[in-house]
């Protein structure tokens, strides 16, 4: 069973980033939304731990966060945070999206 680093840390760089944002400007929305995003990716990357198929919470995580900052970026143009983090979510939408296609292995 290969564990899904990838997706562990991208999962912590999602709850980190929501923590930044808390500590910086005192935002408690930015703090709610890193660590219930940042918790749902880090139980889909369990849950590609477990089964390689089992994508779908990752990709339901990845996916809504792609929207919401890729927005935030476009109206702000800044890239930290938004840029940032809507750039790894497209970049873990497209992995999770490429492992829907791949054939399984044989034992």
């Amino acid at each position: 069973m290969a564990i899904d680093w990838v997706g562990f840390g991208y999962a912590a760089l999602v709850a980190s980033g929501g923590l930044i944002g808390y500590v910086k400007a005192g935002s408690v929305p930015s703090l709610a939304a890193g660590l219930l995003f940042g918790s749902a990716a880090g139980f889909g990357a369990y849950q590609t731990t477990q089964d390689p198929k089992n994508i779908w919470l990752s990709l339901i995580a990845s996916g809504t966060l792609s929207g919401i900052m890729g927005m935030r970026f476009y109206n702000s143009g800044k890239f930290m945070p938004a840029g940032l983090v809507a750039g790894a979510s497209i970049l873990m939408f497209g992995r999770l999206g490429l492992k829907m296609f791949e054939k399984p292995r044989e034992s």
